[in-house]
């Protein structure tokens, strides 16, 4: 099938792609240049974090005959006020934030998609249940509630938990699910009319056939569109509550601690705060014109027609 025949029909469960649709996508991704650049800017990001390990310095070794150094050919963004260097911490606190901003939308959007498409597909009573637990969650002052909750963690006799990366993810993957469950219940209220699901079940397809196989595949453009925002919010919300002290604690490096300990010396070391202010700045902003170009990419009244 050539590009040139594409239509704009919701993908069939169980179907093939069609032939050219992944190069139209890619196409139209490309012409959006800012998403581009955010796409290389992300993926050097991802690989300087992953090659931390090759970094000789040690992120919590501290020398203090060596501290708050100007960036040098021996440390190439400074040290801290420990005298540690600052290209490791950053390193791995790329790991962690990265990690926490990643799994975090990950679980975001599978409750949110499993509520959404639960409610849009049956109605009815479900649905008033499911939407009114979804509003009683968006009342809630999100960053209030995650500092309340990282702080409830920190006083419970379990050591482990006071410095866990998981509890953070869960925290706040736990409390951002809601906009997605009210876009994926849209998005099945009107696809659970079309004929193609009408079709399924008059030849007795399971509920969880149809909703797994036959309309969630047709949410997957806003869904990801959804989750690349949700994602750059999950990175500068990890920050901000290592920045507060409720979030990834020291010896631990995250992005938002660096940040938080550079604030002491933010006129003597101002290289301390402009560093790690600067990657939260650059993966906020790429991974949201990523969603812009993907956007632009997955429409369907785009990635169809005539080649170019």
């Amino acid at each position: 099938m050539t590009d040139a025949v594409l239509e704009r029909e919701p993908v069939q469960g169980g179907a093939a792609v069609p032939e050219g649709m992944l190069r139209q996508v890619w196409r139209r991704f490309a012409r959006h240049r800012l998403a581009v650049a955010s796409l290389v800017i992300l993926v050097g990001l991802i690989g300087a974090a992953l090659a931390a390990p090759l970094n000789p310095y040690d992120p919590n070794a501290q020398a203090p005959v060596d501290k708050l150094q100007a960036p040098s050919a021996e440390h190439w963004l400074g040290t801290d006020s420990r005298g540690r260097d600052l290209l490791a911490r950053l390193q791995y606190g790329g790991q962690i934030s990265l990690s926490v901003g990643l799994l975090s939308t990950l679980l975001t959007l599978v409750i949110g998609t499993a509520i959404g498409a639960a409610g849009g597909y049956y109605g009815g009573w479900i649905d008033n249940v499911l939407m009114r637990f979804t509003d009683a969650f968006l009342t809630f002052p999100t960053t209030f509630v995650l500092i309340l909750i990282s702080a409830l963690l920190r006083e419970l006799p379990y050591p482990q938990l006071k410095n866990s990366v998981l509890v953070v993810i869960i925290v706040i993957g736990a409390l951002s699910w809601m906009y997605t469950a009210r876009l994926v219940r849209g998005l099945v209220l009107v696809l659970r009319e079309r004929d193609f699901v009408i079709a399924a079940r008059a030849l007795g397809a399971s509920d969880a056939r149809i909703i797994l196989g036959h309309i969630l595949p047709n949410c997957l453009g806003p869904i990801l569109v959804n989750g690349t925002l949700q994602m750059a919010f999950a990175v500068i919300t990890e920050s901000g509550l290592s920045y507060l002290g409720f979030g990834i604690q020291p010896p631990t490096a995250s992005w938002g601690n660096i940040l938080e300990e550079a604030q002491q010396h933010i006129f003597r070391a101002p290289w301390l705060a402009i560093f790690p202010g600067a990657l939260i700045f650059l993966v906020a902003m790429a991974v949201n014109y990523i969603g812009d170009g993907l956007r632009d990419g997955l429409d369907p009244y785009l990635v169809r027609g005539a080649k170019g």
